[in-house]
């Protein structure tokens, strides 16, 4: 049986107002598109340049440090640091580097100009990373800047063992977090867009970072002062049993929570400053208390976040 289909005028607008919507759902998935790939190109390049080779190279070193006083220092700039003590008297790094860049020449550019500079100084070992990034000022600890234009992006991850008695100084700056575990040594570290985790460590020092947490979970209570701070991070420190110290908070959108029973502490007093003939007296605005009976001045500041003192269960 045939059937035959009446072509109204109705059919021709209906026709007309479906082929209407198909076309503007298939632009609008197009547009989608090209959004999806420009973020994917500004994660890759801050720079916006598409960058369609790349190349990875892992560097394997050994370090052996005499007894004594021992240092490990790592400068980066891109990528993270992850440091864990050993019962080895040995220093192992494993660093993947990671290269994108623009074309074949860029790749080779990126491969002459960034390089792992190492420095070995008795019981202190430097690592180095090296670029045109760098700000090369005459005060020089570390710092470098974005505002260069390579063609390539270099991302360099440290996976290091370590004695356990070392002492760290640490710092990166983008793309990753630093990591510690199961160190007693003295530390410095420093993060900007990345949180600081540290675990099991014992020891004293300072843990400061930007954008990211500070979480650090001790095996030891620290016995010096110590200090812990972010911009836009919670901190959350975890402390063994029988602790005495005095701390020191300041924190402007977030609340501070304690397992510890503690009393106040007055502030600290403040000394005047002389300017244009008049004293001027300045507040650390800093609520202080204290834990037991006391002890080293233990002090964590934010600006966006919670601080939370933790009894390590």
């Amino acid at each position: 049986m045939e059937l035959n289909f009446v072509r109204t005028p109705r059919f021709y607008v209906w026709l007309a107002i479906s082929l209407l919507a198909v076309l503007v759902v298939a632009l609008a998935g197009s547009a989608h598109g090209q959004i999806a790939m420009r973020t994917m190109v500004a994660h890759d390049d801050d720079s916006g340049a598409t960058q369609s080779v790349h190349d990875q190279e892992t560097i394997r070193k050994s370090f052996t440090l005499p007894a004594g006083e021992r240092l490990l220092d790592i400068d980066n700039v891109t990528g993270f640091i992850e440091v864990t003590g050993s019962s080895s008297d040995q220093v192992q790094v494993v660093v993947n580097k990671t290269i994108r860049a623009e074309s074949k020449d860029k790749l080779e550019k990126a491969r002459k100009e960034v390089s792992l500079d190492v420095t070995q100084e008795g019981g202190s070992l430097k690592l180095y990373v090296n670029g045109p990034f760098r700000c090369n000022c005459c005060c020089n600890d570390g710092c470098s800047h974005s505002d260069h234009d390579t063609g390539y992006s270099v991302r360099t991850d440290f996976q290091v063992q370590v004695p356990q008695n070392i002492a760290l100084k640490l710092r990166t700056v983008n793309g990753g977090h630093v990591q510690v575990k199961d160190v007693t040594g003295n530390y410095t570290v420093r993060n900007v867009n990345g949180g600081i985790e540290m675990e099991n460590v014992a020891g004293s020092g300072s843990a400061r970072t930007v954008n990211g947490g500070v979480k650090v979970v001790f095996r030891e209570n620290p016995r010096e002062n110590s200090e812990f701070a972010s911009i836009n991070g919670s901190i959350d420190l975890y402390f063994a049993r029988n602790l005495s110290a005095d701390f020191r908070f300041k924190t402007m959108n977030g609340g501070v929570f304690t397992d510890f029973p503690m009393t106040s502490l007055p502030a600290h007093a403040t000394q005047p400053e002389r300017r244009d003939g008049r004293f001027m007296f300045r507040s650390d605005r800093f609520t202080g208390g204290r834990v037991g009976s006391g002890g080293p001045e233990i002090k964590a500041e934010n600006l966006n976040g919670s601080i939370r003192v933790l009894e390590r269960q």
